[in-house]
Order: C-alpha cells, then structure tokens, then sequence
C-alpha cells in the first residue's frame, strides 16, 4: 500500500522572490519548512558589502570626524589626547566590522528567542524555535534592497553628507535637524522606518504561518511590536538623557 506523495514545496530562488511578492504564500512554505542558511548568508554578504564600501568611500573616517566634533568632551581634550581617541575609535570600529559575521545571527537568534516565548508562551501558538528563526532571518531580507540603494546612493552623494545612521529618507528623521532637534524626538523619529515596518509586517505574516488557527495576525503583530516598541522607546529615553 503506497502512501500519497508529499507536496514538493517551494524553491530557493522562489521563496527569495516570495518575500518580496508573495509573502503569505512564502511564509506558509518557510513554516512548513523552515530553512535559514540561505537568506543568512546572503544578508552577512550584503553587510560586509556595505561596510568595505563605507570604508573605501572614506564614509567610517568622517562619521567618526563628526561624531568627535559634535562631542563636547572630546574637544576639550589637549590634540595628542583628541588624536589619540580619534584613533581609538576608527580601531573600534575596525573590530565592529569584523565581527559582522558574528553580529548578525547572534541578532537574529536573540530576536527569534523572545518572539517566540511571546507566541508559545504567552499566546500559546504551537510555534517552534526553528520556525521562528527561519521566520526572522528570511523576513530581514528587504534590508537587501536597502543595502542596493545605499550604495547606489553612495555614487551620488559626498561622503561628507552621507548620514551614517539614517543613510535613506524613508522615516521622519530624515527630514529633522540631528543638531538642533530634541534628541528624544529625533530618535524616535529615525525608528518610523518604511524598512523597519516592512520586515516587522513579514515577520507576523510568517509567525501568522507558524501558528496556523491558533494565533490570529492581530497576535503575530502584537508578539512583533511589543519588543520593538519597548527597544525603540528604550533607545529614545537613553538618548534623550544622554543628550
């Protein structure tokens, strides 16, 4: 007696595509199935992408200039103390470039640890720890399209007006005034990111998938927000105090 065939399932380069233009029906085929290893490593690519050109455009130097020009403590220094923390801090950056690889899964691991305590324990939704690390590393991906435009930005642009921290106008922080506007305000502003809501909407929709009847897509974004908004609120206040 034969058993009936089991459904073949999606593709790579089909659930790549999915998540951009089919996300419901890629999601539902990443939960059924839930593989990482692809979309991982190409955002560790397209991160180290990025940062070698960052640094070829000399876009790290003058970042880390202008940070040191608007730190007050730091232009109280005598210039061999200021020459020595500029140095200080290019090395650190260095470091930080490095470890990229490292960086990201460990982000991603912790963000699908706390999603998935909130689906399985608070709202009780049969999602396991593989479905929702899938979930998360494949909902990241429109950070490619970001990664593209950053650098097709950065063929236009002066790297003395290349904003390091909000390279793209798609949130209100953008069109602020990092200088002169409240610092709380402004932070707040720069989290507002087109991107952001993006791939917080992608990971409800594949938490959604996870969960089947048992978790409603008003609960996956419940689960999804209630993190982010506690960080985003979080970094504000720090920033706000701090400046």
């Amino acid at each position: 007696m034969s058993s009936d065939p089991q459904p073949q399932g999606m593709g790579e380069v089909s659930r790549l595509a999915g998540v951009f233009f089919e996300p419901k029906k890629a999601f539902a085929d990443i939960a059924a199935r839930p593989r990482w290893i692809v979309p991982l490593l190409l955002m560790i690519v397209s991160a180290i992408g990025i940062t070698t050109l960052y640094n070829q455009k000399g876009v790290m130097r003058i970042a880390a200039e202008q940070q040191m020009a608007n730190n007050p403590q730091i232009q109280q220094l005598p210039p061999d103390q200021k020459a020595a923390a500029y140095e200080r801090g290019m090395k650190f950056g260095a470091i930080i470039a490095y470890l990229i690889p490292v960086f990201i899964p460990v982000f991603y691991l912790v963000m699908a640890l706390v999603l998935w305590a909130i689906v399985s324990g608070i709202l009780s939704a049969p999602v396991r720890f593989g479905q929702a690390f899938a979930i998360v590393t494949y909902a990241q991906l429109p950070g490619l399209l970001m990664s593209i435009l950053i650098a097709v930005l950065l063929q236009f642009k002066s790297p003395a007006d290349f904003n390091v921290q909000n390279p793209l106008m798609f949130n209100p922080g953008a069109f602020m005034d990092p200088q002169s506007s409240p610092k709380f305000i402004y932070s707040l502003a720069t989290s507002l990111d087109l991107f952001t809501f993006w791939i917080l909407l992608l990971v409800a929709t594949g938490l959604k998938a996870a969960g089947g009847k048992k978790l409603s897509f008003g609960g996956a974004l419940f689960a999804v927000l209630l993190p982010w908004a506690v960080i985003v609120l979080g970094k504000a206040a720090l920033t706000g105090l701090s400046g």
